[in-house]
């Protein structure tokens, strides 16, 4: 009976260990970069299927290319800040009311530039990047504008300014912005 649960787990090692270590199963909506320890994040990116890679030499890490929403609200939790979302942001208005907004943010990341976000920025490109990012651009955008400008009369604009402007800042890091949406300002 021993011997039989021994094997049992052996064979369990065999399998997830050595036999998963030579495959890389990229889902649909995903590719997968590697880092190889003697050639460091190869620039190459393996788009969903499965491909070989060398067991205890290389090490993939599936990347989202979908589109992301990157939720600003009250219900974000800041003790999981590698989660993508914000809590709500406060800003001032061009006529000096304090104000806060929550929306949300359609991103995606662009495929060929995975490596080297995963090279120069790593795996916390949301905390690194894309939250200070959205935080200060967001507040920039706000203080252009009066509160009746934002809420009512160029809220499109608004939406539209912000988006060109993340855009402007993350489009050259490899993040497009698909789409800025306002949900409330009070």
């Amino acid at each position: 009976m021993a011997e039989e649960g021994i094997d049992k787990l052996m064979y369990s090692f065999v399998v997830e260990d050595v036999l998963k270590g030579f495959f890389i199963h990229v889902p649909p909506g995903y590719v997968a970069c590697v880092y190889d320890l003697g050639r460091g994040v190869l620039k190459k990116i393996f788009k969903p299927g499965l491909h070989l890679k060398i067991p205890f030499w290389q090490k993939a890490m599936l990347f989202n290319t979908q589109t992301l929403e990157y939720d600003i609200s009250k219900k974000f939790n800041p003790d999981k800040p590698e989660m993508l979302g914000d809590s709500t942001i406060t800003a001032n208005t061009k006529d000096s009311k304090k104000i806060s907004i929550e929306g949300t943010i359609l991103m995606r990341l662009d495929p060929d530039q995975i490596p080297e976000i995963w090279q120069s920025i790593g795996e916390k490109f949301v905390e690194k990047i894309i939250r200070p990012t959205i935080q200060s651009r967001i507040r920039m955008i706000a203080a252009k504008y009066t509160f009746q400008e934002i809420t009512a009369t160029h809220r499109a604009e608004v939406e539209i300014s912000t988006r060109q402007e993340l855009e402007r800042i993350l489009y050259p890091r490899g993040i497009f912005v698909e789409n800025v949406l306002l949900k409330e300002v009070y």
